[in-house]
């Protein structure tokens, strides 16, 4: 049988028909005419060289063909309902799935309270986390390889859905007993100190504090910079130098430093969580985006996107 040729439309009154054995029935069932269903009972007589139903004493009777192929046509028929059903929800608890979530150091230390809960909230759920690289996320995402990436609003490529889900602000840190770092810093202070420079892409020496200093034709000294924010607590509490820092970050490792305000307006930046549109729909991936909106939102108000450069 040509199948491009088929109906299948028919399949579903052929599926009634079995099931009620009486044209009446099956056409309130399908909110057909009783002619309609007569006529379309008609051509599949047709289509499949066989009368199907017969008459019988209390309605239609089944041929031999018809109970071969109502096992068959019952199990396409729920397979196609279940092709044009929502998708179900995701349920953390008992779901089986593996993402792969793009996201620098900074934002995975700001997530490791989430990252801790999760094996509990969701056992059969594994995570990846990779270092953030755009065209490498965009060919990922595409291909179903990377779920999220966790990008700076400003760099966040504008074919890719995206959520802000944190705000962060800069202050200054350097060592608890640190000489020249007082309450208030000021900014001849700031420009004489050494600075320690996060510089994601490796290798800068200046940032956003760089062009706000130049702006007031003022200048400071990056002695070291470092690519991820890993070492810089390390590096300004066992030294004389200091850092414009996130303040999140700052505040987690409070106990071992001094927190300042920068003494000129540095501005701050906005993180978002972007994903492909092939996923948008998905109750899984939905549940990943809420989840870490949820895990990162709360403490950030949002603010001045920018580099995260300092």
């Amino acid at each position: 049988m040509d199948i491009d040729r088929l109906d299948l439309n028919l399949l579903r009154v052929l599926d009634a028909l079995l099931e009620e054995r009486h044209v009446t029935r099956a056409a309130a069932r399908l909110n057909l005419t009783q002619p309609a269903v007569s006529a379309a009972l008609a051509r599949l007589r047709a289509r499949f060289g066989d009368p199907l139903l017969v008459r019988g004493r209390g309605g239609l009777v089944a041929t031999s063909r018809a109970l071969e192929l109502a096992p068959r046509v019952r199990a396409l028929m729920s397979e196609a309902a279940a092709l044009l059903a929502a998708p179900a929800r995701f349920d953390a608890r008992q779901a089986r799935r593996r993402f792969t979530l793009a996201a620098t150091d900074y934002l995975q230390t700001l997530l490791q309270p989430w990252l801790a809960r999760l094996p509990a909230a969701a056992p059969g759920v594994d995570l990846a986390l990779i270092a953030p690289d755009i065209e490498r996320q965009l060919a990922g995402m595409e291909r179903g390889e990377i779920d999220l990436a966790i990008l700076n609003l400003q760099r966040t490529p504008a074919l890719l859905r995206s959520r802000a889900v944190l705000a962060e602000n800069f202050v200054v840190i350097g060592r608890r007993s640190h000489p020249r770092l007082k309450r208030t810093l000021s900014l001849d202070a700031f420009c004489a100190l050494e600075h320690v420079l996060v510089s994601p892409r490796g290798g800068g020496f200046s940032g956003q504090t760089d062009e706000a200093l130049a702006a007031i034709g003022r200048a400071r000294r990056v002695r070291l910079s470092v690519q991820t924010f890993a070492p810089v607590v390390d590096l300004v509490a066992s030294s004389d130098l200091i850092a414009v820092y996130p303040e999140r970050l700052a505040r987690l490792a409070a106990p071992r430093l001094k927190i300042v305000a920068p003494p000129l307006p540095i501005p701050g930046f906005t993180m978002v969580a972007a994903w492909h549109e092939r996923v948008q729909r998905d109750p899984a991936h939905r549940w990943l985006r809420a989840q870490l909106h949820a895990a990162l939102a709360p403490n950030g108000r949002l603010r001045t996107s920018s580099t995260l450069d300092a």
